[in-house]
């Protein structure tokens, strides 16, 4: 777009000299993508301050902040030169991937860091101090393992986002890759730069405090006075993860489906068809009348009108079909100026219309090549009936809440004149039918003759009978034929020329004819707008032996992601059972391990129903929302398997019994970590979440809000519930090599 106005600029001076006004504002697509990246960059800005804000909070180490913050710069920095290398462009995808990732990315550090810190304030008060370097190596090969297989789950749960397929994949394969890049880095980041740096910043000691900061020890205590309280009395637990888990199992059949969201793109296209027919001077005078009364229409920038069509254009429709385009002001209610407009359309007699965004436009048709939303195709072979069913269909789908822009009616007709080659009559005087339709082919499309040169451009010139004399029946008949002889008779002896009433077109697919009915859906979500739509005309429309109808649209497309969606899920979780087996060491820890997840999934139904309760809109899960709960399943297993896997250290290599001290010791040692970890994921995941209804965080968005839920419950059934769980049902080898 940059490199096209470039070039329009040094065009000025011959626009001038011909006295044309280039009008730059009508509409731009590139502000929208300018507005995404913006809105995502402050996202990261945001959520990195945020980020430190909880390390300043809870670390109170200058060095340890540094030391933790670094991986930050590295991993993204990093991830950047790996989508480079790989062709992928910044673009809101990807920069969303690293939007979601700046939390995590810190997570292996500040695991390291703390546990580091921890050990040298240990080493500091021990009879027979070790040197920095023994105390900085074994604390980061203490948490060594649980760093990289809880990195790894994460990991292996996007890696299946990367092989979607359709349009699904297009969206989330950047933004898969983008996190991935960054998780990764941040891993090998922790393993090789972060102890370095550790041991270079505390080789002597004395800049690791000799007690932990007070809000640290503050919230050990109470963690373990809160602890003891859930062993004694378990309903406080118990009670409202159950109330969670019941409400959660109520709303999800109660949720809709969307494929994809609206895109806050700030433009509208208005789709405007009259009849057959229609010539462009009445187009004109249409889209004049609608400029006037768009202009007072509160929240409309500029207004543009499409019609006709260029020799080579995309778009092939005819004279009676336009396309106006509306930009929107910056400060509109989009969703007001848009019923706003739907009612000036309705009130404009003598047209059919539907408004969609350029993004939607596109997407739509991209699926089932049509503009709007919702798709019934219907297929028969009578044509009467195709048009009969169309109109009943139409009508069905209006009474269906939701439904705005019904376009259905029977086929549009005009005059035609038909011709029927009498085949006797082509025989008795020596005609062969394809010579006498080749002639008719040049009366009425005419045939290249040769071309002039204007300039440096080629014009063709074809040459066909004057208008005149091709208008009516009569004239049409008295057209001259000539045989491969050259022999010459009128088409009226050699056919039967009349004027009937006929169809201006006639749609197939499949090599089956059809009619179309489309509408859009407002106020409510596709996939249950679908249902009810299918359930309707199935009960309401008969439909006689070879005739039948099929829905499509974004309800089928998102039916198609969503099975293409777990289908690459299921392989992803497998690998993280794999992996998860790995770091339990055990069959019941495994199992303990997997069972945070379904906790996880409470929470992001529950955020999704809140958030979208609390802004007024029906709660729904998009293709976003979905992503989000299958990436829930990796982003929430880090803190169970640190908790797990410091008990592992504790009962394994330090030799400690497994009873109810070691397990409250254990989730102590943990719950800085646990809470510092979580709580800068949450509060990068913040901003992403609070823009989910504007341009750049449509898709993002709603899976942060999931992730952002997920992780609340989640971590307070790993912290209040773990510990417990784990003493009862876990299995941890003592140094004696018997199971305890």
């Amino acid at each position: 777009t940059a490199g096209l106005e470039a070039a329009l600029a040094e065009l000025a001076p011959v626009f001038a000299s011909e006295r044309a006004t280039l009008s730059r504002a009508l509409h731009r697509p590139a502000n929208f993508v300018d507005r995404s990246i913006e809105n995502l960059r402050e996202t990261l800005a945001i959520g990195s301050a945020l980020v430190i804000a909880v390390l300043v909070a809870l670390l109170r180490n200058r060095r340890a902040i540094a030391v933790s913050l670094a991986a930050i710069p590295l991993s993204l920095l990093s991830a950047v030169i790996v989508l480079v290398q790989l062709g992928v462009t910044l673009n809101t995808m990807s920069l969303g991937g690293l939007a979601i990732a700046i939390g995590e990315v810190v997570d292996d550090a500040i695991i390291d860091v703390e546990n580091i810190l921890r050990r040298l304030r240990e080493n500091d008060r021990a009879e027979r101090p070790r040197s920095a370097y023994a105390v900085v190596l074994g604390a980061s090969l203490e948490v060594r393992g649980a760093v990289i297989f809880a990195t790894l789950a994460v990991a292996l749960v996007f890696v299946p986002l990367l092989g979607l397929h359709g349009l699904q994949g297009k969206f989330f394969a950047p933004l898969a890759l983008a996190y991935l890049a960054a998780v990764l880095a941040s891993l090998a980041t922790a393993l090789v730069v972060t102890p370095a740096l550790a041991l270079a910043l505390f080789d002597d000691g004395r800049h690791a405090a000799h007690a932990a900061p007070g809000l640290q020890e503050r919230l050990r205590e109470r963690y373990r006075a809160l602890l003891l309280r859930v062993r004694a009395r378990p309903a406080l637990v118990a009670l409202p993860l159950g109330v969670a888990v019941l409400a959660a199992a109520a709303i999800l059949p109660q949720l809709g489906g969307e494929f994809l969201p609206d895109f806050r793109e700030g433009h509208l296209v208005l789709q405007v068809g009259m009849a057959p027919g229609t010539g462009l001077e009445e187009m004109r005078r249409v889209g004049r009348g609608l400029a006037r009364r768009l202009k007072a229409t509160p929240g409309v920038a500029t207004f543009e009108q499409q019609m006709g069509r260029a020799e080579a254009g995309e778009d092939t429709w005819g004279t009676n079909l336009s396309e106006f385009h509306v930009e929107l002001t910056p400060d509109a209610d989009a969703d007001a100026t848009t019923d706003a407009i739907r009612v000036l359309l309705a009130e404009t007699p003598g047209i059919s219309s539907e408004v969609v965004t350029f993004v939607g436009d596109r997407i739509s048709e991209t699926i089932t090549g049509e503009t709007s939303e919702f798709v019934v195709n219907i297929f028969a072979e009578d044509l009467d009936l195709l048009d009969a069913k169309a109109i009943e269909i139409a009508r069905v789908l209006a009474r269906v809440p939701g439904a705005v822009d019904v376009q259905g009616s029977a086929s549009s007709r005009g005059p035609h004149i038909a011709v029927r080659l009498r085949p006797q009559r082509l025989a008795l005087l020596g005609f062969r039918p394809d010579e006498v339709l080749d002639q008719l082919r040049v009366a009425f499309a005419g045939a290249r003759a040769g071309e002039v040169q204007r300039g440096v451009q080629s014009i063709g010139v074809v040459v066909l009978p004057d208008r005149a004399e091709r208008e009516r029946p009569a004239q049409v008949a008295e057209l001259p034929i000539r045989n491969a002889a050259g022999a010459v008779a009128p088409l009226r002896a050699l056919a039967d020329v009349s004027a009937i009433e006929g169809r201006d077109t006639i749609s197939h697919e499949g090599a089956r004819r059809r009619q179309v009915v489309t509408c859009n859906v407002e106020g409510r979500d596709v996939a249950s707008f679908a249902r009810e739509a299918r359930a309707r005309i199935a009960r309401g429309v008969r439909f006689p032996n070879g005739a039948f109808f099929t829905i499509g649209g974004a309800s089928e497309a998102r039916a198609g992601a969503v099975t293409d969606l777990a289908a690459q899920a299921a392989l992803g979780a497998l690998g993280v059972t794999l992996l998860l087996a790995l770091a339990a060491g055990h069959w019941r820890n495994l199992l303990l391990l997997i069972a945070s997840a379904p906790l996880a999934w409470v929470g992001g139904v529950l955020s999704a129903t809140l958030v979208a309760v609390l802004s007024g809109h029906e709660a729904s899960l998009t293709l976003g929302s979905l992503v989000g709960f299958v990436t829930l399943f990796g982003i929430t297993l880090r803190n169970a398997i640190m908790i797990l896997s410091h008990y592992r250290q504790l009962v394994e290599i330090e030799g400690q019994p497994w009873n109810a001290e070691t397990a409250l010791r254990g989730a102590a040692d943990r719950v800085v970590p646990v809470l510092m970890t979580a709580g800068v994921t949450a509060l990068a995941l913040l901003p992403v979440a609070l823009r989910w209804r504007e341009a750049g965080g449509e898709l993002d968005g709603p899976m942060a809000i999931v992730i952002l839920g997920g992780l609340a419950t989640s971590t307070a059934a790993n912290l209040l519930a773990l510990p417990w769980l784990a003493l009862r049902f876990g299995r941890f080898a003592p140094a004696n090599g018997r199971d305890a």
